[in-house]
């Protein structure tokens, strides 16, 4: 497996680089390229979703991407600790229909000694919003680099 820096014990600037790394490697919506932050044997929990391992992900990832259309997320630190990460995000999207929703959510992150994750949980709520509603469009902007937007 190929390290992936910053590595645990994570200090503040190496978990926010964790962070926001996470947040461009998902705003690329390439299942194999986010993968790869991952062990090969990583389990996560996504919803109500339970799935174990790379191959597993990348499936998961092109189902969530092919409902999910024009998918932005921003992720924000919430706390860290050793070897683990807390995050809250939200993110945009449009399902087939033309039906725009909001999420916001928080994830839980452990991480293995060279920097891959090997555990991942996310509880996710979902808003409908109107499209002239969304705020969170394509990759963040450098200008916005460690800013969430307000939750509402």
């Amino acid at each position: 497996m190929t390290p992936r820096p910053p590595f645990p014990p994570f200090d503040e600037d190496t978990a926010l680089q964790k962070v926001q790394v996470a947040e461009d490697a998902w705003n690329t919506r390439d299942p194999e390229r986010v993968a790869l932050a991952y062990t090969e044997d990583s389990v996560w929990r996504n919803r109500d979703r339970f799935i174990t391992g790379r191959a597993e992900i990348v499936a998961f990832l092109r189902e969530k991407w092919q409902r999910e259309l024009d998918y932005a997320l921003r992720k924000e630190l919430w706390g860290f600790r050793g070897d683990r990460i807390a995050v809250r995000f939200q993110y945009e999207c449009h399902d087939p229909d033309g039906v725009f929703w909001r999420s916001y959510g928080n994830e839980l992150w452990e991480f293995t000694e060279d920097g891959l994750m090997r555990r991942r949980e996310a509880g996710i709520n979902d808003v409908r919003i109107e499209e002239s509603q969304r705020r969170i469009i394509g990759p963040r902007p450098a200008s916005e680099r460690g800013v969430l937007l307000p939750v509402h």
